[in-house]
């Protein structure tokens, strides 16, 4: 097995075990942007502290970090934030397996994205791809039928986040590749290192203004529930460290290919932990989502 695979595995089993932490922190009277938060508080001085061991055992000084570099960290950190920020909101609208599956949408609008405003060409195959994704996503957006009340709209509030949370993780998945690269050291290893250690820091001081300014009293919450938030952080940041190592190892569509592995975790989480029923028309739509995205990556 490749190393980055073997990478890619353990960050996606880790972020799945981070997610379902998360998705309980608003049980404990955090808001959305507090959970959020969480992420990335207990994640920046771990990340710091893991870089600067680096540093010093490599003996050869700081790396240089240039413009290149700050534009691909604060556009890879915006979108995380956004794109976490959505699906935690998400798991408010529907079951955690489903929540995490929206999330898988990212390669299609790459897909999207790349043939309609780079002109990349679209074969036949991935229309047909990008059309069973988009199925799959119809199929996880119709909320359950209730007892006396009809189905609601496919275009709902769970389509949007989800769409939207896709959106943003793909963007910044592709920065942080960019930003891994634009590191000038051959150590694998410290460019990850690094690169995490300047995002969770623009990230954490982001979150504190935007909370501050539009959720005053979030941020002493979240600091109240350090013993749930702290292990939000440490889920968090050994997740991206393993990201962010795959991502300087290979193909940012590869890394979030074999990342689609946490699918199996999230139902795994969702039956086992929250006992949360699934049903079949939400494992169909999970399939062709799966179906599609993987087409897409292996005619890319």
């Amino acid at each position: 097995m490749q190393t980055w695979v073997l990478i890619t595995l353990l960050a996606a089993a880790v972020q799945t075990v981070r997610f379902s932490l998360q998705k309980g922190l608003k049980g404990i009277g955090l808001s959305t942007g507090g959970a959020t938060f969480s992420r990335f508080l207990y994640a920046a001085p771990l990340a710091a502290a893991g870089s600067a061991f680096l540093i010093w055992r490599s003996g050869q000084g700081m790396p240089a970090l240039d413009a290149r570099f700050w534009a691909f960290a604060v556009a890879g950190g915006l979108g995380q934030i956004i794109g976490t920020f959505c699906t935690v909101a998400l798991f408010s609208e529907r079951s955690f397996a489903v929540g995490i599956a929206f999330t898988k949408t990212e390669t299609v609008q790459v897909a999207l994205f790349s043939g309609v405003v780079l002109g990349d060409h679209i074969s036949a195959w991935g229309f047909v791809a990008i059309l069973l994704g988009v199925a799959g996503v119809i199929l996880l957006s119709r909320p359950p039928k209730l007892a006396g009340v009809a189905r609601g709209s496919v275009f709902n509030k769970a389509t949007a986040l989800g769409l939207l949370a896709g959106g943003f993780l793909g963007l910044s998945a592709i920065s942080y590749r960019g930003a891994t690269l634009a590191i000038d050291t051959p150590d694998d290893l410290l460019r990850a290192a690094l690169a995490l250690a300047c995002v969770t820091t623009f990230q954490t001081v982001a979150m504190m203004v935007w909370l501050g300014w539009r959720e005053p009293g979030q941020v002493l919450r979240v600091l109240k529930a350090w013993r749930a938030t702290v292990l939000v952080g440490v889920t968090g940041v050994l997740g991206s460290l393993g990201w962010f190592a795959a991502f300087t190892l290979e193909n940012a569509a590869y890394v979030r290919s074999v990342g689609q592995v946490d699918l199996v975790f999230g139902f795994l989480i969702s039956v086992l932990v929250f006992h949360e029923r699934v049903r079949p028309v939400e494992v169909l739509g999970i399939a062709l989502l799966v179906l599609g995205i993987v087409l897409i990556v292996t005619i890319a």
